[in-house]
């Protein structure tokens, strides 16, 4: 088994990584990306009924692009970045 990605993922650069998996069979997986902190932009406070698709459209012009307030985030799980009251770090647009 080999690991296969889209040449256009942002994983695409990731070199492959060799774990064990069952049986003692090799399994070739892309390794985990480390993402570099981005510039900064500001800070939200998540509203009730927000959801990241929105904040991402209200914050970066694209709602498609929900992970880079993710990424600006790392400490939480992306869906907790939902949370009514939490208080968000906005990546530069």
């Amino acid at each position: 088994m080999t690991a296969t990605s889209d040449p256009t993922s942002r994983y695409a650069a990731c070199p492959p990584v060799t774990v064990p998996g069952p049986g003692g069979a090799e399994i070739v997986l892309s390794a985990p990306r480390v993402v570099p902190a981005p510039p900064l932009g500001g800070h939200y406070q998540v509203r009730p009924g927000d959801r990241l698709d929105l904040m991402a459209q209200a914050a970066l012009a694209d709602s498609t692009r929900w992970w880079v307030l993710a990424d600006a985030n790392p400490w939480f799980d992306a869906v907790r970045l939902e949370d009514a009251g939490r208080t968000i770090e906005l990546p530069r647009a």
